[in-house]
């Protein structure tokens, strides 16, 4: 009966333990921006030859609610990322925005010239993972104004 006890007792520890090390390596993983959940709020803005391009309403709002969407202030280029739980830097990337658009952030506004993330260019463009009260900016030149040149 001791033995049974001692060996109970041993298993439960293990248990435990496991499940730390395992938090630890979650929390330890360069990917995971959060195991928390998020509510984020960037800010999306996209010109066309300098006119700033309207942001659809209901972005990801349907049938099934996209932790990525957009509301009715989407004309401020407001984008809510609410996701529960872990959450990867892959899921908070700017493509993952376009995707659920149904958009391609190269081709879709003309021809891509450069990307701002709050005031400082970069050339992370898809691959940039949004965060909270960012402001990126993306500029095109449109195939009119091309053909001009």
């Amino acid at each position: 009966m001791l033995k049974t006890t001692i060996w109970i007792i041993v298993a439960i520890i293990a248990i435990f333990g496991l499940f730390a090390w395992s938090a630890k390596l979650q929390n330890s993983d360069p990917n995971v921006v959060t195991t928390r959940g998020i509510h984020w709020h960037p800010e999306l803005h996209i010109f066309v030859d300098g006119e700033e391009q309207e942001i659809p309403a209901n972005i990801g709002i349907g049938a099934v609610h996209n932790p990525i969407h957009t509301h009715d202030d989407s004309n401020k280029g407001l984008i809510h990322m609410e996701f529960g739980g872990r959450v990867t830097k892959n899921q908070v990337k700017l493509k993952e925005f376009f995707k659920i658009w149904g958009k391609d952030m190269m081709s879709d506004f003309g021809e891509f010239e450069k990307m701002t993330v709050n005031g400082k260019e970069s050339t992370e463009l898809g691959d940039y993972s949004m965060q909270h009260e960012d402001v990126i900016n993306l500029y095109y030149t449109s195939a009119t104004q091309n053909k001009i040149k």
